[in-house]
């Protein structure tokens, strides 16, 4: 399995539309960002890890630029204009692992709002990603036999900054964010009320990577028998960045 990520480049000038800026002291996000980057070739997994783009300053966020299936590479119009640039800064590095399919600019569309579950992607309605770029995703992606459901998202960036999976039965859900009915037939572990931002993780074969930003949370997650592995990412959290975010996973 490869991991496709980014080295940080201006991340103090990052988009924010939750969160207010606090300052972020880039040599502790850069060494974050390693230690992330090691776990991921800990847990064997190829990592691919591109320069910095200068100008970009969300582009270590490699999630939200494209959508990654089996079959292709699905590059999407991304809600923020500023991000835009990012996509094409990909293309190079995915297109020497799957054919590159272009969404089109009808609609907008945030990876971070697709969670992938077997053939099922779950996306989300954001403010980063609408309706017209779910019919986009749906249009590219159905013809390989996957289900695309919209989920609405409320109070925060992303559908993937509301839940992900532990694994493929269970979510680790802030049900303040989204309603666990769009989810039929899974279960839930909820963050402890008090870590609203705590369900972003990253769930790797038999190992969960979750934020030592969220203690009570991760004590939820080990109770629910996942094999825990705690990493600090606290200034890519100033970001709006979570554990997801910051790579592309495919085999």
């Amino acid at each position: 399995m490869f991991a496709l990520t980014r080295q940080i480049g201006e991340l103090e000038c990052c988009e924010l539309t939750y969160r207010s800026r606090e300052p972020i002291d880039l040599g502790r996000a850069r060494q974050q960002h390693h230690l992330y980057e090691q776990l991921l070739q800990h847990l064997g997994l190829e990592v691919v890890s591109l320069p910095a783009e200068p100008g970009l300053p969300d582009a270590v966020f490699v999630e939200d630029a494209a959508v990654v299936l089996d079959e292709c590479a699905l590059l999407p119009t991304m809600g923020a204009a500023s991000r835009r640039p990012e996509v094409e800064s990909l293309v190079p590095a995915l297109r020497a692992h799957r054919p590159i399919v272009r969404l089109g600019t009808t609609g907008t569309l945030d990876g971070g709002d697709v969670l992938r579950l077997g053939r099922t992607l779950y996306v989300g309605l954001s403010t980063r990603t609408n309706a017209a770029g779910i019919a986009a995703l749906r249009h590219h992606a159905a013809p390989f036999g996957y289900d695309v459901r919209a989920v609405p998202v409320q109070g925060c960036l992303h559908l993937k900054s509301a839940c992900t999976a532990l694994d493929s039965n269970t979510l680790l859900v802030n049900p303040e964010r989204v309603d666990r009915s769009y989810f039929p037939d899974l279960e839930f572990v909820t963050v402890s009320p008090d870590e609203p931002d705590a369900a972003n993780v990253l769930w790797i074969g038999e190992a969960v990577v979750a934020s030592t930003c969220f203690p009570r949370t991760l004590e939820r997650i080990a109770a629910h028998g996942s094999r825990v592995l705690p990493l600090d990412n606290s200034e890519l959290v100033k970001a709006e960045g979570g554990l997801t975010c910051t790579s592309l996973l495919f085999d």
